[in-house]
């Protein structure tokens, strides 16, 4: 059992464990616990693993996040599309408040500042922070296993969008931005094999990823009317009847004849509008990391620039073992 990260050494804020609860501190101690991606260790907790920064966070999320029933949540596993449909959504639900204004938030904000993730941002070193100024509809995102839902999310009416993306790109998109985040922080690279075989194992962050995807898949078949799951494939090659789908099912449904104002959105969000701006190419989140990372290429199939034959082939076998009979394809 590995033990939480000594502090010796300065980390990184995206990394650093400084300001645990004592109650977490003895968690971890408990936990199985393994070398991180990028940080020192990763515990496993709920069955999914979690980097020793953010489990205050997860904890604090759980037990002290109060649900409404108009709130909606976005939930992805990491590097699957989260920062694009933060935008898409934001702009989705917010569309009469700012239309084509210059003080578009989306003008001036990362899309992670306008869309607030609740474990790793919110509550990850508050454990009661100021939600009163979010405006009805809430919207907020997560990186949670439906298990490990605060249990108001479970028993409100609030809605859940979750989104998933092939496994092979998710790796390739993970491991590339770990890596920037390892070489800012003077860290050294992880190398990809090592990284692969971890990730295999589903020891990655918020993984295993078949397991988190699994999860809200099997819900949405459940609760249709509660929880929505998107590919990120899909959302690519059909973004208009994708949209048009995701707002229904938030209640904010587009005219059916006209497409000019989903286009819109799209435009507006689109990853190479978002990468341009100013405020996506300079500057840094709240936990250090450079807005930048969050943009790289957003390509469908990209995967195949970085992985080997053998690669690809090994984890298109898991994914057939772990998804076969239920309709689940990549």
């Amino acid at each position: 059992m590995t033990a939480p990260e000594d502090q010796s050494t300065p980390l990184p804020n995206f990394i650093q464990a400084q300001n645990l609860t004592d109650e977490c501190r003895q968690l971890l101690l408990s936990l199985p616990s393994e070398k991180g991606w990028w940080s020192p260790s990763i515990h496993l907790y709920q069955g999914f693993w979690h980097k020793t920064r953010f489990m205050d966070g997860v904890l604090s999320t759980q037990r002290n996040f109060k649900a409404l029933d108009s709130d909606v949540l976005l939930i992805t596993t990491p590097k699957s599309g989260t920062t694009w449909l933060k935008a898409l959504l934001f702009a989705l639900l917010n569309r009469p408040s700012y239309s084509r204004s210059s003080n578009y938030p989306l003008f001036h904000k990362s899309p992670h500042e306008v869309v607030r993730s609740l474990e790793v941002d919110l509550y990850v070193d508050n454990p009661d922070p100021d939600l009163s100024s979010i405006s009805s509809p809430r919207l907020f995102s997560s990186h949670l296993p439906f298990g490990s839902l605060p249990e108001s999310v479970v028993s409100s009416k609030c809605k859940l969008v979750y989104l998933c993306r092939n496994p092979k790109d998710t790796f390739v998109s993970l491991w590339h931005f770990m890596n920037q985040v390892r070489l800012e922080d003077n860290l050294g690279a992880n190398p990809m094999e090592e990284a692969f075989e971890m990730f295999c194992r589903g020891v990655s962050a918020f993984g295993p990823f078949w397991d988190h995807v699994l999860g809200y898949y099997k819900a949405s078949l459940e609760m249709p009317n509660k929880v929505m799951f998107l590919k990120y494939e899909d959302m690519k090659e059909r973004p208009v009847e994708e949209l048009r789908r995701v707002a229904g099912f938030l209640g904010c449904p587009f005219s059916e004849n006209q497409d000019e104002p989903v286009n819109e959105i799209l435009r507006l969000c689109s990853f190479d509008r978002l990468s341009r701006l100013e405020v996506n190419q300079n500057g840094k989140l709240y936990n250090g990391v450079d807005k930048k990372f969050f943009f790289r290429k957003g390509e469908v199939g990209d995967w195949i620039n970085n992985l080997s034959p053998e690669m690809a082939e090994r984890l298109d076998r898991i994914t057939e073992e772990r998804f076969s009979g239920l309709g689940l394809k990549f």
